[in-house]
């Protein structure tokens, strides 16, 4: 029996993209028992505002240098509302930012944060089956599998996929570097590669157009239409 996996590190609200790769696998697993990395896409995600692209940043502290993403802790008090007040500021003229406030409001106001893998995880998950309706199991994450740090990248990976049953894994683009489909092979699992090419332009405030901002922007410009202006939908 087939099956194909997909496995990345958690992001902050990520752009549409995430999600279209997690869409595109039978079974997604969290990659976070590896090294935070600063000014990256783990603790932070762009919106748009009437001034420009505008990031957004969940405070972390600065002791991450040695910790894996799932041991950062988040530091500070009052982000959450923070954040949700800036991003209802810029989207409240959205169409459909009203249909969706609520869904928010609990993420941001209902619950305390401590954890930054464990918040990605929830907002990740949510968005995926509550508000796009993707049905891809989420198995777990890279933790569960106690993977040996003796390895190279590449090796990491392969105990995971063969113990999971996985026969195509589907990687992003920037694994190229260090993925090949000679050594996959080797393994008896085909490699394919995530295309994000394509993509086409939706209504979306404050021009221009910018395509790599946080999926909040999709959710709130184009509502029930959304999986129109994301690849994997439509290749179903």
């Amino acid at each position: 029996m087939s099956k194909k996996v997909g496995m990345t590190q958690s992001n902050y609200i990520p752009w549409k993209g995430y999600f279209d790769y997690i869409n595109s696998v039978d079974e997604f697993y969290f990659y976070d028992d590896v090294q935070y990395t600063k000014q990256d896409w783990r603790n932070r995600n762009m919106i748009k505002s009437p001034k420009g692209l505008e990031w957004i940043s969940v405070p972390v502290g600065k002791k991450t240098r040695d910790r894996l993403i799932c041991d950062v802790e988040i530091t500070q008090n009052g982000w959450q509302k923070s954040h949700w007040g800036k991003i209802s500021q810029y989207y409240r003229t959205a169409p459909y930012f009203k249909k969706y406030k609520a869904f928010f409001d609990d993420l941001y106001l209902n619950q305390e944060w401590k954890n930054l893998s464990e918040m990605n995880h929830t907002f990740i998950k949510k968005i995926s089956q509550e508000i796009l309706g993707i049905t891809t199991k989420f198995a777990g994450d890279s933790r569960d599998f106690n993977l040996s740090d003796d390895l190279n990248k590449e090796g990491r990976y392969i105990p995971l996929l063969k113990e999971v049953g996985c026969t195509t894994y589907l990687s992003g683009p920037s694994a190229k570097s260090y993925l090949t489909e000679e050594s996959m092979a080797e393994h008896g699992i085909k490699l394919e590669w995530m295309n994000y090419e394509g993509y086409p332009e939706y209504h979306q405030l404050y021009p221009p157009f910018e395509h790599g901002v946080s999926i909040l922007d999709l959710i709130f410009n184009e509502g029930p239409d959304m999986k129109n202006s994301m690849i994997s939908f439509n290749q179903k």
